[in-house]
């Protein structure tokens, strides 16, 4: 056998088959290329679900890593250590917030909201122990764990793992009627994705987040984005609330903000409402640790300088432009997105999303499909307006043969 087919043989027979990947076995990595164990080169049009949104290898994250690795990198919250505190004042500044809980992957963080929401909404809101709801719209991926799921509409993520945690109602995404019906005294928070990823990069149609923004304000309810996929830099602004002047509550961060090398993630909120913890009452042994506070704080200053922002603008604008030719022409149904992220859907005449995701493989692109006809695209923030278009070229390719 090949390396490939023995690697995965081997992956095959001793773990647990809760992925499909693609075919394909990567060995290393640069910017927005990965070589697989054969030698063979990679486009890489997913960047980890955006975790790799400033590349492969980036110097500066992996300097930094390499850095703090000489020093300290873990303590446990038992004790202080020399870069927690710029890290949480850094996070905070760019959210235009004033507190952090860092945590390490997206699902903890957004547990970590839940619990937040909850906690808020028994201490100051006054609702009565054991009854609080946070509304969720349909369609909806904040992660598996058994919380989260429980508030899923997608039958793979949900099925078998029951009982269900209760607390959540779910609406129609976009829909600001049916969330406004859905509020009662009890609602404590309004729960979304100001744009679905998993769902296949789904936009919420205008107005939608500055109206939810007005529903919970009126009722005194939190509103929580988790812009975990979405957030530092993906859609062309620092976070995708920014593209209709809305400012949350309370972010939901993972994914990029460890650049892709080490996982963190984190909670940013007001004082008013993270200060509702006291010792004790949440925690993570890793959340916040030295290594991760370090590669996350160049994450940070990365994105000050705005220079990836406007990077994922403009590449974002011709990656919309060129796939808006295909939308129409018998190939493809649908294309949505924003900055350098889109969702296409494809005929169903032309094959499966994952039957062209292995299409596009054999022509050297790596994307993932979704919902059986979609196919994601999200590139590093880094990729060269070059190697975007010869992606593009091999995706016309296999689309016209």
């Amino acid at each position: 056998m090949s390396a490939t087919e023995t690697a995965i043989a081997s992956a095959e027979a001793h773990s647990a088959h809760n992925y499909h990947p693609l075919p394909v076995v990567v060995a290393s990595a640069e910017g927005a290329w990965m070589t697989d164990v054969e030698g063979r080169r990679y486009l890489d049009l997913l960047a980890g679900y955006s975790a790799l949104n400033f590349g492969h290898g980036n110097r500066r994250l992996i300097d930094a890593a390499k850095a703090q690795l000489e020093r300290v990198t873990l303590t446990s919250r038992a004790f202080h250590h020399d870069r927690f505190a710029d890290f949480c004042t850094r996070l905070a500044e760019l959210c235009g917030m004033e507190m952090v809980l860092p945590m390490n992957t997206g699902a903890e963080a957004v547990e970590t909201a839940v619990k937040t929401a909850r906690k808020w909404g028994y201490r100051v809101k006054g609702v009565p122990d054991g009854t609080a709801k946070i509304i969720v719209a349909s369609d909806n991926f904040h992660g598996r764990t058994t919380t989260i799921i429980s508030f899923s509409t997608d039958p793979e993520a949900r099925a078998d793992y029951g009982p269900y945690t209760p607390g959540f109602e779910i609406v129609p995404y976009g829909d600001l009627t049916a969330l406004r019906e859905a509020m009662t005294e009890n609602t404590v928070a309004v729960l979304i994705e100001p744009i679905q990823g998993e769902a296949g990069v789904l936009v919420p149609p205008a107005g939608y987040l500055p109206g939810v923004r007005e529903l919970t304000r009126e009722r005194n309810v939190l509103f929580i984005a988790d812009e975990i996929q979405s957030g530092l830099g993906r859609t062309g602004k620092t976070f995708a609330c920014e593209h209709e002047g809305v400012v949350p509550d309370m972010y939901v961060l993972g994914k990029a903000l460890g650049g892709g090398v080490v996982p963190v993630s984190a909670v940013v909120s007001s004082a008013d409402i993270l200060g509702v913890f006291r010792p004790g009452e949440h925690g993570s042994t890793f959340g916040g640790n030295p290594l991760a506070c370090a590669v996350a704080l160049e994450v940070i200053a990365m994105l000050r300088t705005g220079e990836y922002q406007e990077r994922a603008a403009e590449l974002g604008d011709h990656l919309h432009r060129e796939l808006g030719l295909l939308a129409g022409g018998g190939a493809v149904e649908a294309v949505r997105g924003r900055g350098l992220w889109a969702g296409v859907d494809i005929a169903p005449a032309l094959g499966t999303g994952r039957e062209i995701s292995e299409r596009l493989m054999e022509e050297r692109v790596l994307v993932k499909d979704t919902h059986g006809s979609t196919i994601r695209i999200a590139p590093p923030l880094v990729i060269s307006k070059e190697d975007l278009d010869w992606g593009l070229d091999r995706l016309r390719a296999v689309l016209s043969a």
